[in-house]
């Protein structure tokens, strides 16, 4: 594990680091993450569901040493939930318990730490993940702009807090809408699409050690032709994983192939009308990758 952002001295560098942290990251996604680490500007990563953003962010943070606090957004998401909120309750019973004498209800005790505080509390060791930051409203966007800008937080009742150092900070994006241009201008920007053959097989390999060369070839063949199909939810890296280790475990159980990625099929395919579509030509995909 590396423990400072200093030792990933270049692409290269940052490329080897994700790789001991189980992450295969092509040329272009290393530079952009040594760029937004070297520039302390967050990173934005945008690609379809299942493609690794998330993870690439999990894997920078253990190639940092630093704890990852993730922000998962969601419709209706406010500041209460990313950024602080007083426990009243804590204060109610304070001032209760004060009598006549004066309390400092806005002290620290007082105030509950959300993501975006956390992290600016204490930016060495902590990388923030704001997960899906599409699935948010531009109001939240606009509520995230100035600690994306000068990473501080402004607490009416506190005044200025600001990060003693720059954090790392990721942010994701299935582009289910589009995000607005004050908030693009901020990041350093990527786009993760699905990787070609031979990285998927690799990345199959290094994250299900008993699977076979030729077996992780097979599925990453298939899974390619099957994104190729007009699905209502394509399959993701994560799901071809899954699929490989399944038919393994079926393999090693007595399914000979290819039934025993026709049975593990629902690990891989998530959606009944995708997979009524793909019954009738599956096996014929699955022969065909096996060669």
């Amino acid at each position: 594990m590396i423990a400072h952002s200093e030792t990933l001295a270049s692409p290269e560098a940052v490329a080897a680091a994700l790789a001991r942290s189980r992450y295969l990251a092509d040329d272009s996604l290393a530079t952009a993450i040594f760029l937004a680490i070297r520039l302390g500007k967050p990173l934005l990563i945008e690609g379809a569901p299942g493609v690794g953003k998330t993870e690439a962010a999990k894997a920078v943070a253990d190639a940092l040493g630093r704890d990852l606090v993730r922000l998962q957004c969601y419709e209706g998401i406010d500041a209460a939930h990313a950024l602080y909120e007083w426990n009243y309750q804590r204060q109610l019973l304070a001032i209760r318990q004060s009598a006549e004498q004066e309390v400092d209800i806005y002290g620290d005790r007082f105030l509950i730490d959300r993501p975006l505080l956390q992290v600016l509390r204490a930016p060495e060791k902590r990388l923030l993940l704001v997960d899906e930051i599409d699935r948010s409203d531009h109001e939240f966007e606009a509520l995230l702009l100035e600690f994306l800008s000068d990473f501080q937080i402004s607490i009416p009742e506190r005044g200025t807090l600001a990060a003693a150092s720059r954090p790392v900070v990721v942010l994701t994006s299935n582009r289910t809408r589009e995000l607005a241009e004050a908030l693009r201008r901020r990041c350093v920007y990527h786009w993760i699409g699905y990787p070609d053959v031979a990285r998927e097989a690799a990345v199959i390999m290094l994250r299900v050690g008993e699977v076979a060369e030729a077996t992780a070839q097979a599925v990453a063949k298939a899974v390619c032709e099957i994104r190729a199909r007009p699905l209502a939810k394509p399959p993701g890296i994560a799901e071809a994983v899954e699929w490989a280790n399944a038919a393994t475990v079926l393999e090693k159980g007595g399914s000979p192939w290819p039934e025993a990625f026709r049975r593990a099929i629902g690990v891989l395919i998530k959606d009944e009308e995708d997979l009524s579509y793909l019954t009738p030509e599956l096996t014929r995909i699955v022969e065909e990758a096996l060669g």
